[in-house]
């Protein structure tokens, strides 16, 4: 039918499938089916991670030193999410004591780079076509490139965005991607004072930049504003990490959790404690985990992250010109607002509030010469939580006498909001689909929903051995003579 999608008949008592395969514009493979009757009425919508890479098992038997490298190997679109994340658990089980000020100023500085470039890469250049154009615009012209041709202003702002935030990465870490900075107890290398500077000189030109984005897009929200708010919403749970006193945190924090009306779910909760709070469950028909909150059930627990949830979890995100946007936003939208297409708004103010904190980190001369922590004893285990771009990123290792890593568990965000995604997309499913011959602009509403999360599928599915394995027999003609299916709980069957 179109870029990524294809029509197919399911045997199921005459219902159709309907396959996007692949989803368009995400990091990494995945696809979504729909079950249609004859009369176009919606019967099932799923969305399937269709890869898996095996990390938490490629790990082990490693010196817990190599964990910040090795893992940041699982993407090319946030390997500095997992880097800094490693990076805090290797302090732990390394036995280091606190980081000196500057020293964690690095790696902040390394941490909100990534927020930055990765937010303003996903805006401009894969979510805005369908705003700007619209989710019904040709197929062909739902790209950057079309962008460049007609929005030029807005174009150039996603590219100098972007590339601002990997010169901030590349100052801290030798390197734009895949580059090194977290040892045990610190950093392997201070900032040279001539990039400090060249990066601070840009600084009022971002913020500029940061704020033309917002206004480009509530430019978009505004021109259908009541069909915007509706469109893929579904009331949920919100999660992220905060300081003690509520305010946004994307390298340290506390656990927060909320209800859809603002209840307050947990506060205050330590890394270690998300073991108690969070219980992964797993689905035969894909290789993503789908979190939920313990207290609440699987039913009623499931919960999104990222830009919107911490934008509605915080009090407040501790920068002058992020929070008078925030205020703004939260005044015109609701202070627990659930629109899914306003986290294209948090993450762009969330751009802004990334660009006043870079200013903020660069402007002290002590990054320059870093320090390292005291180190002491060995632990075994080790439990760090970072706010990646997409939400909460959870890494957890255990460690042997020897210094080797014998256990992980990596919960990444687009894990954590993989519920939430389902529902979105049956939620426009039940909107806009129902009753209607499914053509591709209509398909693409599907696609623009997942592309709301801003999913990176590639970090998504690293949980060898916990997914269905189904082995085919075919004639030469095609046929399939049989087929058998090893389950998630390792039962084989006949398929």
């Amino acid at each position: 039918m179109t870029e990524g999608s294809s029509l197919e008949t399911a045997e199921r008592g005459g219902l159709r499938r309907v396959v996007i395969d692949p989803v368009t514009r995400v990091e990494g493979h995945g696809k979504v089916t729909i079950l249609v009757d004859e009369a176009n009425r919606i019967h099932q919508v799923r969305l399937h991670i269709v890869e898996f890479r095996g990390f938490e098992r490629f790990v082990e038997g490693r010196p817990y030193t190599e964990l910040p490298v090795l893992v940041q190997r699982l993407c090319g679109i946030c390997p500095v999410s997992h880097h800094v994340a490693a990076g805090k658990a290797v302090d732990i089980l390394g036995g280091a004591g606190p980081l000196p000020p500057e020293t964690e100023a690095i790696r902040r500085l390394m941490h909100i780079g990534q927020i930055l470039q990765s937010h303003a890469t996903h805006f401009f250049h894969l979510a805005s076509p369908d705003l700007l154009f619209g989710m019904d615009a040709a197929a062909q012209e739902r790209d950057f490139f079309h962008v460049m041709d007609r929005r030029r202003e807005v174009a150039r702002d996603g590219i100098a965005l972007r590339r601002f935030g990997q010169a901030v990465i590349a100052a801290v870490s030798g390197k734009r991607i895949h580059g090194t900075c977290a040892i045990p107890g610190g950093v392997n290398r201070g900032i040279a004072a001539q990039e400090r500077q060249c990066l601070l000189a840009a600084i009022p030109e971002m913020l500029e930049r940061a704020q033309e984005g917002i206004e480009v897009f509530r430019t978009c929200y505004a021109a259908d504003l009541q069909r915007n708010r509706a469109f893929g919403t579904v009331p949920g749970n919100v999660l992220s990490l905060v300081q003690g006193d509520g305010t946004l945190e994307f390298y340290d924090g506390v656990l927060r959790a909320r209800a859809p009306d603002g209840a307050m779910v947990f506060d205050g909760q330590p890394a270690a404690a998300y073991r108690q709070r969070i219980t992964e469950a797993v689905k035969p028909w894909s290789y993503m985990k789908f979190p939920f909150l313990h207290e609440l059930g699987q039913e009623q627990g499931w919960y999104r992250v990222g830009p919107l949830a911490r934008l509605v979890n915080c009090e407040r995100l501790g920068t002058p010109l992020a929070d008078a946007q925030r205020c703004a936003f939260l005044e015109q939208e609701g202070r627990f607002v659930q629109s899914l297409l306003a986290t294209h708004w948090a993450r762009l103010i969330e751009v802004l509030h990334a660009t006043e904190l870079i200013g903020d980190l660069l402007d002290d001369e002590a990054i320059e010469q870093p320090r390292q922590a005291e180190m002491g004893p060995w632990r075994q285990d080790a439990v760090s939580i970072v706010e990646a771009p997409r939400g909460t990123l959870i890494h957890q290792y255990g460690m042997n006498s020897d210094g080797l890593i014998n256990a992980a568990n990596l919960i990444v965000s687009t894990t954590n909001n993989n519920q939430a995604m389902n529902e979105a997309i049956r939620r426009v499913a039940q909107d806009e689909l129902d009753g209607h011959v499914l053509t591709e602009p209509l398909l693409n509403h599907v696609e623009t929903a997942i592309r709301a999360y801003d999913p990176c599928l590639s970090c998504a599915t690293h949980a060898l051995g916990q997914m269905p394995l189904i082995i085919t027999l075919q004639d030469g003609a095609g046929h399939t003579l049989d087929a058998i299916m090893r389950d998630h709980d390792g039962q084989i069957v006949h398929a």
